[in-house]
């Protein structure tokens, strides 16, 4: 009997990595907007870094570990997800 975890379908992430922090190379950065976020689910389902979670009913994004990849972005059913350009 093996102890390893069964990978989700698309390799996703249990956890950060918290030796993989995001360094300033990032372009993206994801913006949610809490007045138009439903808590669905849907950007911490598909975040591959597992740095989007739903707290309170609300998505919160952990910038340490976000790559800036907009998967959320392209999957927020209500458009509560916008980009900003890092600078």
């Amino acid at each position: 009997m093996s102890n390893k975890k069964e990978l989700k379908e698309g390799a996703v992430a249990d956890e950060p990595s918290t030796s993989n922090k995001t360094g300033s190379w990032r372009t993206f950065k994801p913006i949610i907007d809490t007045t138009k976020c439903i808590g669905c689910g849907m950007c911490e389902e598909v975040c591959p870094e597992n740095c989007v979670r739903i707290i309170n009913k609300k998505a919160q994004v952990n910038y340490d570990f976000c790559k800036g990849c907009l998967i959320c972005m392209n999957q927020c059913p209500v458009k509560a997800i916008t980009k900003d350009i890092e600078k």
